[in-house]
């Protein structure tokens, strides 16, 4: 069987199980959100932290919720980290530098785990399960939390209240995140990952030298690193590690794990607002936009160009040899596409339009099917843009699921979209104008560009995956990628509930026959050109630049 073919057949068995688990899981999460039952366990966390679970919120309040538990989550891991050094299974490993220790803690907490450290000589075991793991379930549960914040601000009308942060924080994680995490770490144990608390041990001679390696919590860690679309691998190496990821078998799995959540939410979104109709409109512009990108990664990292390519079956450089062209691209395009950021093959090796395509993938706002929670929403601001946008073209005041689109919507819905470009493009164009960033660079020239443009449109989409090449390890980037991350994750989220009150507070306006249908293919295929051109657009200049001109020139 060629390569080719094998990835075709891995592409449709991922699509096959991705819509088996569409409608069981999305409407099992509609239901967790909509229940007014608490359970036993989520009653005891309610206490401990003196909450109502009862208390609806309105924007202002839901948005202090979610800002303070972060503040708290930084400073909580930071200080983990700062006295590793006197925790127990700390496994000889020093505390971590001011620097680092903050941008590891804003990583973690804003969905990114943006790593500028060697998991393996830098974490200790009480770090890694009791810093970073926690960190990987809870920040998902706060994503998706303020995407059911703003369906329910199309669900509801004249109150502004958008539910409770907290029961939403809790649920998410004991009843979605928990369960399905639990599963997911006992198939990738079968599959060969590694779970264990074992320390520093000798596995042999490596070039020279002796070559240890110290054990972990991986096989758990790695469930709900992509469950969660978080990312932060164990080892530096990342997915490409056989602990984390042993065979093709369980990279498949770990892809499945990334846009399970995603896919599913829109499920979630469409009982909720009450026409399942809309939610696979929705659907339908994700996976238009996911599958495009796969085949066309596919296409460029299989095209023959030369000897080495063609003995090699592709473009196998930076590449595991028990994944292939196919199983990285697949990969590759799922977590650039979502805020996963977890890499099985190093996108510094791609073709430059390869490693284009996964910078691309990211700068859309990660909306096909994007993070847990944040590519929902960020997919629902884009679907007021294009209303606005048909509105624009047939004269009509823009409407969707009922509610008028006015000029503070379409205000809230515009600052969404400029705050990713604006820290992106401005620290990317401060880092290349001043010269010791620069020195970080390995390469010159258009490739040394694209190291620093993926470092920030990586932090700033809160992805969290590297391009390699770049020594980011440095004062100068662990606090401008740390801002960045800051940014780029709560800077959104403000628009993003600002505009749930105001949908909320309004009268649903009936339907007329001058209304957008939003539940049909015509206006799925809008919005996908809305977001290609809207978004795409605004990086193409700094993508020539980079991976375009890279790739012409090869």
């Amino acid at each position: 069987m060629s390569s080719q073919i094998a990835g075709v057949l891995q592409l449709l068995a991922l699509m096959t199980a991705l819509a088996l688990a569409h409608r069981p899981l999305g409407d099992y999460m509609a239901e967790v959100y909509s229940s007014g039952k608490h359970y036993r366990p989520e009653r005891w966390v309610y206490r401990a932290i003196g909450a109502d679970p009862a208390a609806e919120m309105r924007w202002p309040a839901y948005l202090r919720a979610v800002l303070a538990f972060s503040v708290v989550s930084v400073l909580f891991l930071y200080l983990m980290q700062r006295v590793q050094g006197a925790l127990p299974g700390s496994l000889g490993f020093s505390s971590i530098d001011p620097d680092q220790a903050f941008n590891t803690a804003v990583s973690f907490v804003a969905n990114t785990n943006w790593q500028s450290y060697y998991g393996e000589q830098a974490m200790g075991h009480v770090v890694q399960t009791g810093g970073l793991a926690v960190q990987n379930f809870v920040s998902a549960a706060v994503g998706m939390a303020v995407a059911v914040a703003l369906v329910r601000g199309f669900s509801r009308s004249r109150t502004g209240e958008l539910g409770n942060f907290w029961t939403d924080l809790v649920r998410g994680t004991v009843r979605i995140l928990l369960p399905i995490s639990v599963i997911g770490a006992v198939v990738l144990v079968a599959c060969g990952a590694i779970q264990n608390f074992s320390g520093i041990h000798q596995v042999g001679q490596f070039m020279g030298g002796t070559q240890e390696w110290n054990g972990g919590a991986v096989a758990s860690q790695e469930a709900i690193k992509e469950l969660g679309t978080n990312g932060g691998g164990y080892f530096n190496a990342n997915s490409a590690h056989p602990f984390e990821n042993p065979n093709p078998l369980s990279n498949l799995f770990e892809i499945f794990l990334i846009l399970l959540i995603p896919f599913a939410l829109t499920r979630t979104f469409g009982r909720m607002v009450g026409s399942s109709k809309q939610g696979y409109a929705i659907l339908g512009a994700m996976a238009v936009i996911w599958v495009g990108f796969t085949v066309l990664m596919m296409w460029t990292e299989f095209a023959h160009r030369g000897p080495a390519f063609e003995m090699a079956g592709g473009a196998m450089e930076g590449k595991e040899t028990r994944f292939g062209v196919a199983g990285s691209s697949l990969f590759a395009v799922a977590t650039t596409l979502t805020s996963t950021g977890a890499v099985n093959s190093f996108h510094s090796s791609y073709t430059g339009f390869g490693g284009g395509i996964t910078m691309l993938g990211m700068q859309l706002g990660e909306i096909a099917p994007g993070g847990v929670g944040s590519g929902l929403y960020g997919m629902l601001i884009m679907a007021v843009i294009a209303v606005f946008v048909a509105g624009l073209m047939v004269g009509r005041t823009p409407e969707y699921l009922g509610k008028k689109i006015g000029t503070r919507q379409i205000k809230l819905a515009a600052c969404y979209l400029l705050v990713t470009p604006a820290l992106v493009l401005g620290f990317t164009a401060v880092a290349v104008a001043l010269p010791t960033p620069a020195d970080s660079m390995t390469n010159t020239g258009a490739h040394g560009f694209s190291e620093i443009l993926y470092a920030y449109t990586s932090g700033a989409n809160n992805n969290g995956s590297a391009f390699a090449g770049l020594d980011a390890d440095t004062p100068w980037f662990n606090t401008t990628i740390g801002i960045a991350m800051a940014l780029g994750r709560f800077l959104p989220m403000v628009f993003v509930l600002a505009l749930a009150g105001s949908l909320a507070e309004q009268q649903p306006v009936p339907s007329t026959a001058g209304t957008l249908r939003t539940d049909k293919p015509l206006y799925a295929g809008l919005l996908v050109g809305t977001v290609v051109t809207v978004t795409g657009l605004t990086y193409f200049p700094a993508l020539a630049l980079g991976p375009l001109a890279e790739g012409l020139a090869s």
